[in-house]
């Protein structure tokens, strides 16, 4: 088979599995499963792999990753793992589609919590699965081997437990064979059916805080026989607000607070408060000053009021960074995909995803997927205006990514494995 007629092979077959891809995608979507909880999302990949004239199919990877292994049928030494994450968040679903989840989880640590697909997860899946499914198809015409990695966790396992990227490579998922390319992409608020790509860090590098709070436990008529914690908590989160001003203004940073625990009552004076958050660095460098100033600012200001404070970083997450190389060669191949004008070299961003585990392993390349009613504008011609239902980021309950994107990024996997197996998406 041409290289010509095997593209129009996968397009034929892409479009052909479409609205399969879409019922996978609108059942993942109703039945969300939280971090380290995937176990029907797993079953439901493993069964549809096993249905393949795939090599294997391993499960139960750090907690309940799939790894599907296809080996072409001609010779080559290439390489290609190709992600998608598979988990959902504690975020309610406010979309408006007739498939939205219900689904609330009463056992997830803090919890209960409504859970919902307001990251785009199910679409990854759902669109490895219908790669998959193309890619096996044509088996006999790939020199080399696909693995198709869907990752648990890729939101952050509770914090007493491991999970996502990193713990894949701790128990030797990928090892044998070992990607020479890892590749994947996020579906995000660009215009439907555009590319976005970044030489240098896609995404930001994070940190998880956990910083506590203590004083004394005191009845809530007589604060002055205790020590409240809680005006300590205060003046953290308002001195969070001015640490981007002691770094550069020209690298962004940022620090959030998304989480408050206390261990009082309306009329008792708690023990201890805890703040959970996070830190997002755009270059990676700056994690190390951001934390010493953060837990001075913690340290400080309980200080202050009495209290003492203690700060512990969690799940580091090394920054997504497309190193030119890579970018260079995926480029004519992005193209192929959407067309010259759809793939756009975009802003950097301050989200974090452990793809950048497998891609700092192995080499690669991530990027971006729009699946919205939105258009490109502003200065630079690169910021996103809502149109049609408007625009709604990725962790918002009114999330919503629309199923005629879902064949393209079947397409992309398609093509990218493809091209990289025959060696043309390589560094030079």
């Amino acid at each position: 088979m041409s290289e010509s007629s095997i593209y129009d092979r996968f397009d034929r077959d892409a479009a052909a599995v479409a609205d399969q891809v879409i019922a996978w995608r609108h059942h993942l979507h109703q039945h969300p499963e939280l971090s380290n909880r995937e176990v029907d999302t797993a079953a439901l990949i493993a069964d549809h792999l096993r249905s393949l004239p795939l090599d294997e199919v391993r499960t139960g990877i750090a907690g309940h990753g799939v790894v599907g292994v296809l080996t072409g049928g001609l010779p080559g030494d290439q390489v290609i793992a190709l992600r998608a994450d598979i988990d959902a968040l504690p975020v309610p679903d406010e979309c408006g589609v007739p498939f939205a989840s219900t689904v609330v989880d009463d056992d997830y640590p803090g919890g209960p919590f409504p859970v919902s697909h307001a990251c785009g997860h199910d679409c990854h899946t759902a669109m490895l699965l219908g790669a998959a499914t193309v890619l096996a198809g044509v088996r006999d015409h790939l020199p080399g081997t696909v693995l198709f990695v869907f990752q648990p966790a890729e939101e952050g396992p509770p914090v007493q437990e491991k999970g996502g990227a990193r713990e894949m490579l701790a128990e030797g998922a990928l090892d044998d064979p070992a990607p020479t390319m890892a590749f994947g992409f996020h579906v995000t608020p660009y215009p439907k059916g555009y590319i976005g790509y970044r030489v240098g860090n896609q995404f930001g590098a994070s940190s998880l805080i956990k910083i506590v709070i203590t004083g004394e436990q005191v009845h809530g008529s007589t604060p002055w026989m205790g020590i409240d914690p809680m005006p300590a908590a205060g003046a953290v989160l308002t001195g969070i607000g001015q640490i981007y001003r002691q770094l550069s203004a020209f690298d962004p940073v940022t620090v959030t607070i998304g989480h408050i625990e206390d261990v009082g009552r309306f009329n008792i004076v708690g023990r201890t408060v805890t703040l959970w958050g996070t830190i997002r660095c755009s270059v990676e460098a700056d994690m190390a000053q951001v934390r010493q100033r953060l837990e001075t600012l913690a340290t400080h200001s309980a200080q202050a009021y009495n209290c003492t404070a203690t700060v512990e970083y969690l799940q580091d997450v090394p920054a997504v960074h497309n190193l030119r190389p890579w970018v260079d060669a995926a480029l004519p191949t992005l193209r192929k995909v959407v067309g010259d004008e759809r793939v756009v070299a975009t802003t950097p961003t301050l989200g974090y995803d452990d793809v950048s585990e497998f891609v700092n392993r192995y080499g690669g390349l991530y990027v971006t997927l729009g699946v919205q009613d939105t258009e490109f504008g502003g200065a630079a011609g690169l910021e996103p205006t809502p149109g049609g239902r408007g625009m709604y980021m990725n962790h918002n309950p009114h999330f919503y990514a629309d199923d005629d994107t879902l064949v393209t990024g079947v397409r992309l996997h398609t093509y990218m494995a493809y091209d990289h197996l025959r060696g043309a998406v390589v560094p030079r």
